[in-house]
């Protein structure tokens, strides 16, 4: 009677452990299984923001991303992608639209441009493309998230990549030195229009600033990747800034748009 009590207990166990490792990967499983088909549908807004000089060699090159909101004709990158380029009179900045060796190459206008959140929107001439939905929601610490663009620009070829991950933390964008050597005008200049930024778990590289950090659920746009602009501010301190990737929430995005 012992032993059949016994049986039951640890078959009784195992069912439980068996319920729990069902809802686990029921409630963690959807997302990343609808990533795929996300990817899919969120490529074709995705350009690469850059250079282009017809007489020059090479004749075009990739600065970082940009995606594609709005009516069809805003491009959203970073401001400081922008605004490299535009200090070199020789070259037009433009968009690189399609994938792989020849992609179409349009001549773009700044429209708005937010050196504080680093965020910039260009006008895009010609026939529109798909656009993305730039979310208002609330975004947590934990929650899934994935990014696409072109990190190392176009030396393989305009083919977006998408990396995933979580927000690991959102955190203040600047943080006062400890000493007054720690400083720096940039630094200041941040301390004085604190907001927060998303910090992300997964790697970006140079040619993903501009990217959308989206839902891979949805393919709504929580944010956008920057490479340059947090580092400045968040790592002045540092010797050697870290390999963390950050990004800016959509909220500001959204406030530019309206």
């Amino acid at each position: 009677m012992k032993n059949t009590k016994n049986n039951v207990n640890f078959l009784l166990g195992n069912i439980r452990r068996l319920f729990i490792w069902l809802f686990v990967t029921f409630m963690a499983g959807p997302t990343y299984a609808d990533l795929p088909a996300t990817i899919e549908k969120i490529k074709p807004s995705i350009v690469g923001v850059g250079r282009y000089n017809e007489l020059a060699s090479p004749r075009a090159q990739v600065a970082g991303t940009g995606f594609v909101v709005g009516d069809g004709t805003l491009v959203v990158t970073n401001h400081h992608v922008v605004r490299a380029i535009e200090n070199e009179t020789e070259f037009d900045l433009v968009v690189f639209i399609g994938t792989g060796n020849t992609p179409e190459v349009r001549k773009v206008a700044v429209l708005n441009s937010d050196p504080i959140y680093d965020l910039a929107i260009l006008k895009l001439p010609g026939k529109p493309l798909p656009a993305l939905t730039v979310s208002e929601t609330k975004v947590r610490e934990g929650e899934d998230v994935a990014f696409i663009g072109f990190p190392i620009g176009i030396v393989l070829g305009l083919y977006p990549v998408t990396h995933r991950g979580i927000i690991s933390s959102i955190t203040p964008i600047a943080i006062p030195a400890s000493t007054a050597r720690g400083l720096n005008a940039k630094l200041l200049k941040r301390l004085r229009t604190p907001f927060d930024v998303y910090q992300l778990d997964a790697t970006a590289y140079p040619g993903n600033s501009g990217s959308p950090m989206f839902n891979p659920e949805t393919g709504e746009i929580l944010g956008v990747i920057n490479k340059v602009f947090v580092k400045e501010s968040k790592e002045a301190v540092l010797e050697k800034p870290s390999g963390i990737t950050y990004a800016i929430p959509a909220l500001y995005l959204k406030q530019m748009m309206d």
